[in-house]
């Protein structure tokens, strides 16, 4: 068999991840005429996840939620956090360690009545 550059072989791959995460992998091939190594890096997320939190204080008082962030993967963690919203705070970067579960302290805190 003779393929020009045009002709592409496809090589069907299932993958099934049990976490999210990166994943790497080789896949070699061979033949009586040549050798091929193909580096491979899969990286799964998780699915779209929403969450409502709701905040009942009073004027000036503080509330604070700590939120879990599960890290399930093989690598650790360093999250930017982006705040959008009046009257809430929180660190702008959380680390999570590869295994474990951070917990990112959202406060709400507000100067006047809403």
């Amino acid at each position: 068999l003779v393929l020009d550059r045009n002709d592409a072989v496809e090589l069907p791959i299932k993958f099934i991840p049990q976490y999210a995460g990166c994943y790497h992998c080789q896949i070699l091939l061979k033949s009586s005429c040549d050798v091929r190594v193909y580096e491979i890096e899969c990286v799964v997320n998780t699915d779209d996840a929403e969450a409502e939190l709701e905040f009942l204080t009073p004027a000036y008082r503080a509330v604070i939620q700590d939120i879990p962030i599960s890290n399930m993967s093989d690598q650790d963690w360093k999250l930017d956090a982006v705040l959008e919203g009046q009257d809430f705070y929180g660190p702008p970067q959380i680390n999570v360690g590869l295994g474990e579960t951070g917990l990112y302290p959202l406060m709400f805190k507000p100067i006047t009545e809403c």
